[in-house]
Formats: C-alpha cells, structure tokens, sequence
C-alpha cells in the first residue's frame, strides 16, 4: 500500500502558494487603488464587477446613421411640400379675388357717369328743348371720357398717319385723295386704344391707295 503523504503534501502546496499570491495581490491593491480599477475588468458578464468586456458597444453603425439622416431629409421634405402646396392654395385664392374685383374702381367711378345716363333719359323724354338735350348728352360723355383717361385710358391717333401693321387693322383701302394720303390712313371705322401705353384695342382703318 502507497504511502499517503505525496498526495496531501501536493494540494496543500499549492493551497499555501495561492493564498500567499492572493495576499501578495491584496497589498498591492490597497497601495495601487488605480491598479485594482484596472483588474476589475471581467471577460464574463455574470462575474462580479463594473466593467465587463462583453458589453455592447453603444455607438451607432454606419447604416444606423444613414438610416436617420434620410429620415431627417425625407421629414424636411415632406414639410416643403406642405408649404408648397398651401402657397399654391393661397395664391390661387388671391388671383381669383383680384380678377373678381380688378375693375371694381373703375365701375365706381362710372356709377357717376351711370348716374347722368339717367338723368340724360329723362330729360330726353320730358323735354323738347333739342339744344339743352344736346348740352346734357355732351357733358354725360365728356364725363366718360375723363373719368377712363384719368385710368390711364388713351386713344390712339390715326387719321393721316402712317399705316401700321403693328397698331392698325386695315378694313378696307380706297383710292387716295391725293398723292400725299398714299399708303395713310384715310378714315377710321373703330378707334384704337391704349391702356398706360400698351395698346388693348388695335384701331380699324380705311388706307388710302
């Protein structure tokens, strides 16, 4: 029978050797609290300890970071277009209130002029008196007149001029009166007009040949 003091002698060997590390390592810590912070870092999360190696790393991938800015665009976006799409309302608003009312001050001021229409009529049918009929009609247009100039309305000038394709619609031509009536207007049959100098109604005319 093998004798049993080789065997014990091992173990309490090595008992004896782990204990004096375990001491040896506990004074270095106390004299070394930074170096006791750095040991405490464990490769197994169930072990005890602040700072384990197999934690998640919490900083965000690359696709993670793209994923949030196209979010970022994509919202950005979305909102212009709501703000596009109200301009768009607005505007469409406001051009259909300005057609409806653009001629409104002029229709005002022509209330005026409606106002000795009236007046004009019924003197037509109550008087006989040819001269104060004429006067009356007379001043009702001269009224008309002034009120659409003062609009910026103004007519255009032919008899005698140069004919012009760009200002004049020739109705017809006719035999000029003289030599210098050639290629010139001779008659109007409607006035022209312009409106703060652009012309709105082109002006219909008889040329001389």
């Amino acid at each position: 029978m093998q004798p049993l003091t080789g065997k014990i002698v091992v173990p309490l060997t090595f008992a004896y050797c782990l204990k004096k590390w375990q001491k040896n390592m506990k004074k270095q810590n106390n004299s070394n609290p930074d170096l006791s912070k750095e040991i405490d870092i464990n490769t197994d999360e169930n072990l005890s300890g602040d700072t384990h190696l197999t934690e998640p790393v919490e900083e965000k991938t690359v696709s993670e970071k793209l994923r949030s800015e196209l979010q970022e665009i994509n919202d950005k976006y979305i909102r212009k277009i709501a703000e596009f799409d109200n301009f768009k309302r607005r505007n469409a608003k406001e051009r259909l209130e300005l057609i409806q009312t653009a001629g409104k001050d002029v229709i005002i001021d022509l209330l005026d002029v409606l106002d000795d229409c009236d007046r004009a009529q019924k003197q037509l049918e109550s008087s006989n008196d040819i001269k104060e009929i004429k006067e009356g009609v007379l001043l009702v247009f001269n009224k008309l007149r002034n009120i659409l100039q003062a609009k910026g309305l103004k007519p255009m000038e032919t008899i005698n001029r140069e004919f012009n394709p760009d200002l004049h619609e020739a109705i017809t031509e006719i035999p000029a009166p003289s030599d210098e009536l050639k290629d010139k207007i001779v008659d109007e049959v409607i006035k022209g007009y312009y409106l703060n100098d652009k012309i709105i109604r082109h002006a219909k005319v008889v040329v001389g040949k």
